[in-house]
């Protein structure tokens, strides 16, 4: 061997050891990681869905139908929605973890401030401008992880994180409504922004600087072909749309449960209602589960199985038996976390370049799903009551198992 060659191979060497390894389970940058994740997925659900089981109070208070006071819901997430396909780009010229940290904090305080409004159209603009506040997190949240977790650890990462988001929309839940019965929901609202604070404080100080990271120029050609791309590829739109009818179902139950709930022949508070979605810590269980068997069957095989663990739990809710309803409510979020963890996990994988805006479309669609769908389910509600929103939701989940055995082909 040359002396040319002892320096290529040295050169090799040295390019080999400048290059970051990526985080693996097991390791204390992965205790790190997804205690800081894990905390900014609990403060995301928890300042978004904090005001799902306030609807029948806005109803009340405000003299809003039941559809009118869902826009407290789902402006929020329709601007998240469109606002995530910039808040995406931005990251990639300023860097995820500023993005992400002053996304959490700005949002948190918003909500802070909505606490103390006393016209509903001015708390509307408020949530709005929360949700676009909120953007720079869920899909830069998602892109981080992608890049910076081994492939290995990829899918119990995005799990950790959908699972924190399952505690923080339990806690948005339980908390507001336990609060509310005691001091009123602008207390509620205030408790919650105050946590979102605290958890921007944890993001801030345990998130690693990303270490895989290229940073890019603002430019629109290129983020328009970025997305051409993601949008001609085989399986990506199909799992937007998976996005799009996975949240749109989900919280269109949740959305109008309550007023299900609160109506006689159950007649229950907003501290009781709020109990019930302690089921969302089956979300935490679920959501690593799902990701640990999509590693070990693979994702095209599990998908479909856990939409028909939500259609199941979402017949479940049609019957008069209150124990029953609170059981299907549980199987529904543990299909729902399960599916989430699956999808958008598949989203990280399949984007091999621009995961940052394979992320954004993907949360496009899935927090769209939630706006669009949420509100039309209050026409149903209107219409039909409780059989009304079950069908609808049914149907939306039929579609989505039929377009996860599409997946599932397409992938073998």
């Amino acid at each position: 061997m040359g002396a040319q060659d002892v320096n290529t191979l040295a050169a090799v060497a040295r390019a080999a050891q400048a290059v970051p390894e990526k985080i693996e389970h097991g390791t204390p940058a992965f205790m790190k990681t997804n205690f800081a994740l894990f905390a900014a997925g609990f403060a995301t659900f928890a300042l978004l869905y904090c005001v799902q089981p306030l609807l029948p109070l806005f109803s009340a208070d405000f003299g809003v139908s039941a559809a009118g006071a869902s826009l407290a819901l789902s402006l929020t997430t329709g601007l998240l929605a469109v606002s995530m396909l910039v808040a995406g780009v931005l990251s990639e010229a300023w860097g995820r973890k500023p993005v992400m940290v002053a996304s959490l904090l700005v949002s948190s305080l918003l909500t802070v401030v909505c606490a103390t409004l006393p016209h509903w159209p001015t708390l509307l603009v408020v949530r709005a401008l929360t949700g676009v506040a909120l953007s720079g997190l869920p899909a830069v949240a998602m892109a981080y992880v992608g890049e910076e977790m081994h492939p290995r650890s990829l899918g119990i990462a995005m799990g950790l994180y959908v699972g924190g988001t399952g505690l923080g929309g339990m806690a948005g839940r339980l908390l507001t409504g336990v609060v509310t019965d005691v001091w009123g929901w602008r207390a509620a609202v205030m408790t919650i922004g105050v946590l979102g604070v605290l958890c921007a404080a944890i993001l801030a100080r345990y998130l690693p600087a990303s270490r895989h990271f290229v940073r890019r120029e603002l430019r629109l050609a290129p983020l328009t072909r970025a997305f051409a791309t993601h949008l001609r590829d085989g399986v990506l739109p199909l799992l937007f749309v998976e996005g799009f009818l996975l949240m749109g179902s989900f919280v269109t139950v949740y959305n109008y449960v309550g007023y299900r709930l609160m109506a006689p022949p159950f007649s229950m508070g907003q501290a009781e209602i709020g109990f019930i979605f302690a089921v969302y810590l089956f979300g935490i269980v679920s959501s690593a589960w799902a990701g640990s068997l999509s590693g070990r069957f693979g994702r095209p095989s599990v998908l479909p199985a856990t939409f028909v663990l939500m259609l199941a739990g979402t017949l479940m809710t049609l019957s008069d038996r209150l124990w029953l309803i609170v059981a299907g409510i549980a199987v529904l979020t543990i299909g729902f976390f399960g599916t989430h963890s699956v999808a958008s996990a598949w989203v990280g994988a399949r984007a091999q370049a621009n995961k940052a805006q394979a992320s954004s479309l993907y949360l496009f669609a899935y927090y769209m799903g939630s706006s669009v769908v949420g509100s039309l389910g209050g026409v149903f509600w209107t219409l039909h009551r409780w059989p009304g929103v079950v069908s609808m939701t049914s149907t939306l989940l039929v579609a989505a198992i039929a377009v996860a055995l599409r997946l599932r082909l397409r992938a073998a």
